[in-house]
Order: structure tokens, then sequence, then C-alpha cells
């Protein structure tokens, strides 16, 4: 009973006068800012951490485990499907 409701405030929202306003030029702001150069402490955090360097998730690694969980899910589900049809059969 609630998604309706919902529905329907949705909808009158989207109808509502203010949201089909046109904007007006004078209030954009540009979508993207004006280039400001770093800062020291903006340069520093984003320096290479060696101390954080052992905590660094390989993508490579990560990626060849997800292929063999990927694959070893598909064996089983194979098995599975050879079981039941094996014992539909018999």
């Amino acid at each position: 009973m609630a998604q309706p409701a919902f529905l329907s405030s949705l909808r009158s929202r989207l109808r509502s006068p203010q949201a089909q306003a046109p904007a007006l030029p004078h209030l954009q702001l540009p979508r993207r800012g004006f280039h400001v150069e770093l800062g020291a402490r903006e340069k520093a955090l984003l320096e290479e951490d060696t101390a954080l360097k052992r905590f660094k998730s390989y993508k490579n690694s990560v990626k060849q485990v997800s292929k063999v969980g990927n694959i070893l899910t598909g064996v089983v589900l194979f098995a599975c499907a050879y079981e039941i049809v094996a014992l539909a059969n018999s």
C-alpha cells in the first residue's frame, strides 16, 4: 500500500512548476571549476606512501582468483544438473 503513495508523491514532485521552470542564465554555474594549483598538503597526500605498499591490492591476482571461483561455480552447477538428469532418467 505504501508504494502507490510514494509513486504519486514522486510524480507530483516531478510535475511541480519548480522543476519545470527554466534556469536563469546568470545563476548557472560552469560544469568544471577553474583550475587551481594543488597546495603542498594535497601534493603530499597524493605521493606514494612506502609504509602502505605492503597492503596494496594486486589487480591481476584478484582477477585470477575471481576467474577460478567462476569456473568452480560453473563446475558445481554442471555437476548438480547432471545429477538431477541422472536421477530423473533412472
